[in-house]
């Protein structure tokens, strides 16, 4: 009996433009998106960290939410503080489950008194859309967008570069927005990304999508960058990959992500608890000694990549935990990864051992991000 076929892969708007431009395209979320473009993913690294890089991430998953409840609505879903974000601002959510594990994390923009614009991850977007309806929505209009394109613009003279098509835009700071109109498509743009680099995120109906993309590409700043990129530009900035780094099987605190957490939701906050799994999140805010594991950064003392799924040993050879995304940072020039360990062992300048076909290469707890963060706050 043969295998069943595979799902056909969605494409995104710019499936074409991928394919003019020699991408080498890869199964990811559902998708067939392109993993890295003829340059190679070193170079693509690298223009991104010196210039501009344009990535397709319209596999995304964009809705809003409507209504004069739909902010404290959404709240209730997360150990964040929705209500009192300032309209024209932006923020980091956490979707949580019952038991406080990490249904996925997501972006969430304040457009109006009653209206909040989300992105979350493409691998998740349904099962998001759906638990998102299910829970709130008596209280609030859950609208996908489907129609939509999600393009991001990442890199020290992304600014330079989207200023000349949109003069204007270089005016926001980090994780604010507006709407724009970019080489005759309506934009909604906000000064956000995942490179850890100064860069935008530019929502555009799927139609004009391909007119956007090639003006972008058009100036001299702009080169294309694939999945592969975007992933070790993400891991030098230290930031969590859902489904490797984060999942429904971690807590946020476990997660080193306290920072995500206001203080109006935390015990003695004004507004502390009522979301999902609030009981286990807060008691771990409030004991962290409680915690049996919590993600750290490393950095490998000889010159082997340490990939996800690695074993980590202390230097005695008792496990003490398991790496979650690694590689070489092409920017940073030395083996990284983010890993759980005991938190016995998750003080920065531990030394650990990562068992890598059967040899320990001796790793070190280090701070993230690995590379320093360039956004523009103004």
């Amino acid at each position: 009996m043969s295998a069943p076929a595979a799902a056909p892969l969605f494409t995104t708007p710019l499936n074409a433009l991928h394919i003019e431009l020699g991408a080498r395209m890869v199964p990811f979320a559902g998708y067939s998106m392109p993993v890295q473009y003829p340059a190679g993913l070193m170079a693509e690294h690298l223009h991104t960290r010196q210039a501009a890089g344009l990535f397709d991430v319209s596999h995304m998953g964009q809705l809003r939410l409507v209504g004069p409840d739909a902010a404290a609505a959404f709240e209730s879903l997360m150990p964040v503080d929705v209500i009192d974000l300032p309209v024209g601002k932006q923020r980091y959510g956490l979707l949580l489950n019952d038991a406080g594990g990490i249904i996925d994390d997501l972006m969430f923009f304040r457009v109006a008194q009653d209206e909040i614009f989300v992105i979350v991850n493409g691998a998740c977007k349904v099962g998001d859309i759906a638990h998102i309806q299910a829970r709130i929505g008596q209280r609030c209009q859950v609208i996908p967008m489907p129609e939509h394109g999600l393009l991001a613009l990442q890199g020290p003279q992304a600014a330079t570069a989207l200023a000349r098509l949109a003069p204007g835009v270089e005016k926001l700071v980090f994780m604010t927005g507006g709407n724009f109109q970019i080489a005759g498509c309506d934009c909604f743009v906000t000064r956000s990304g995942y490179t850890g680099e100064d860069g935008f995120e530019i929502s555009v109906p799927a139609a004009q999508a391909d007119t956007l993309a090639r003006a972008l590409l058009a100036q001299p700043e702009v080169k294309p960058i694939g999945l592969g990129a975007r992933n070790s530009l993400r891991l030098e900035a230290g930031l969590c990959l859902y489904g490797n780094d984060i999942d429904t099987t971690t807590t946020p605190v476990e997660a080193a992500l306290n920072w995500a957490m206001q203080k109006v939701r935390r015990t003695g906050g004004a507004r502390a608890g009522g979301f999902p799994g609030a009981d286990t999140v807060l008691a771990q805010l409030d004991n962290p000694a409680s915690l049996t594991r919590k993600r750290v950064g490393l950095v490998a003392l000889e010159r082997v990549p340490v990939r996800e799924h690695t074993e980590l040993q202390t230097t005695g050879g008792q496990k003490i935990g398991e790496v979650t995304s690694g590689l070489l940072g092409p920017s940073f020039d030395k083996p990284i990864a983010l890993a759980y360990v005991d938190p016995q062992h998750a003080a920065v300048g531990t030394r650990v051992h990562a068992i890598v076909r059967g040899k320990a290469v001796p790793m070190e707890v280090c701070a993230t991000p690995f590379v320093p963060t360039r956004y523009y706050r103004g």
